[in-house]
């Protein structure tokens, strides 16, 4: 029998969960309509791990620890809800990117269980910095980070969105970044985008006023931008996408938005 042409809302949010996070969620479709919806919702998961991670971090602070465990808090959440997929995406990305070997020997090293130099580099680095922005963010106020903690689980996942477009090809025939790879139509990922900065601007404003809306926008701007440069610098480099490099780009659009929380 054919894979329904469509699939439905919750088809998708299946989709996004199940293969995004730890949690749960059973996915009963794996066809290129479910990917769609699947990517096309992945921000939705991202606000949920972005919204346990600051709840974590306000938690701590409620307790009266500092905003240095608060930020340790809300980074090792997504994490933990990701089982450090993204994380173990980005050191092989950086071990593949590292290499300066031509495509198929860097896909290689990619693949294998082992974390090159680059990748542990790379890991210390970003989880540092965002650890460091954080607690900046949660110094100033404990709104700005716990919205900054949101807003980079967010944008990570909206790059993701992004990064499955059509103009966006699979590096490999089999694997997430396969099933995914050119199934969100490019309207529908300007629409994602524009929505999560709209979302963004309305939050960043009520909270924080005039200088948080401007922060958040600013924030997913530059989190797309930076994974947009890094998308380009893969398919260059690989030929496409591979789960490794939807990984890769999360956390790279996340310590983007912790960064630019961080500052001002």
């Amino acid at each position: 029998m054919p894979a329904p042409l469509s699939a439905s809302p919750a088809d998708g949010l299946r989709f996004a969960f199940g293969t995004l996070t730890v949690l749960p969620v059973r996915v009963t479709r794996w066809d290129r309509p479910a990917a769609r919806a699947g990517m096309l919702c992945a921000p939705l998961a991202g606000l949920v791990v972005g919204a346990v991670a600051a709840a974590a971090g306000l938690l701590l602070l409620f307790l009266g620890s500092g905003s240095a465990l608060a930020a340790v808090a809300s980074v090792a959440v997504p994490a933990v809800l990701t089982r450090g997929l993204h994380l173990d995406g980005l050191a092989d990305t950086a071990d593949g990117l590292g290499s300066g070997k031509p495509a198929e020997d860097a896909l290689r090293i990619m693949k294998q269980s082992d974390i090159g130099p680059f990748g542990v580099i790379t890991l210390v680095l970003v989880l540092a910095a965002q650890t460091a922005a954080l607690a900046r963010a949660y110094d100033d106020s404990w709104t700005r980070g716990a919205l900054a903690a949101v807003v980079a689980g967010v944008a990570a996942r909206l790059v993701m969105t992004l990064a499955a477009r059509p103009a966006v090809p699979s590096a490999r025939p089999e694997g997430l970044g396969a099933a995914v790879a050119g199934v969100v139509p490019a309207a529908a990922a300007a629409g994602a985008a524009l929505t999560v900065a709209a979302a963004a601007a309305v939050a960043g404003g009520l909270l924080l006023g005039p200088a948080g809306l401007v922060r958040a926008v600013t924030a997913v701007a530059l989190s797309v931008a930076a994974g947009g440069l890094l998308l380009r610098h893969c398919v260059r480099r690989f030929g496409g996408v591979t789960g490794d490099v939807f990984g890769g780009l999360a956390e790279t659009a996340a310590t983007t938005a912790l960064v630019v929380a961080s500052l001002g």
